[in-house]
């Protein structure tokens, strides 16, 4: 007596997900039936199969090529400090890193501005 079948998913679906191509197209590697023998037992279009097989090998060699480019490297490069000039009641210019600490300039301007430097 012939055994009953189950209808595999993807043959009750008008639309295939990518998910529903990859299980049809394993079923069918698996099979050993030629794409239009497989599709001819599944009740399938053969062109449906070879369709979903180019689009499938397209997108995973799309991933292998992202993947073998490797991450994008984004490089960073530190701002250099700009100088800021300021002008001592001395008539002194002083020109120091926008980085300086403020405890260090207030000491440094504390000394120049001294009667007698």
């Amino acid at each position: 007596m012939p055994r009953h079948r189950t209808a595999a998913p993807y043959s009750r679906r008008r639309r295939w997900t990518a998910a529903d191509a990859r299980a049809a197209l394993g079923a069918l590697s698996t099979s050993g039936l030629t794409a239009s023998a497989f599709a001819r037992r599944e009740g399938l279009d053969a062109e449906r199969l070879r369709r979903w097989r180019r689009r499938l090998i397209a997108e995973s060699r799309r991933q292998a090529a992202v993947a073998a480019a490797g991450p994008e490297v984004i490089e960073l490069r530190p701002r250099r400090p700009e100088p800021v000039e300021i002008v001592l009641l001395s008539g002194r210019v002083l020109r120091v890193s926008e980085t300086i600490d403020v405890s260090v300039l207030t000491r440094l301007v504390a000394t120049l501005e001294r009667p007698g430097c």
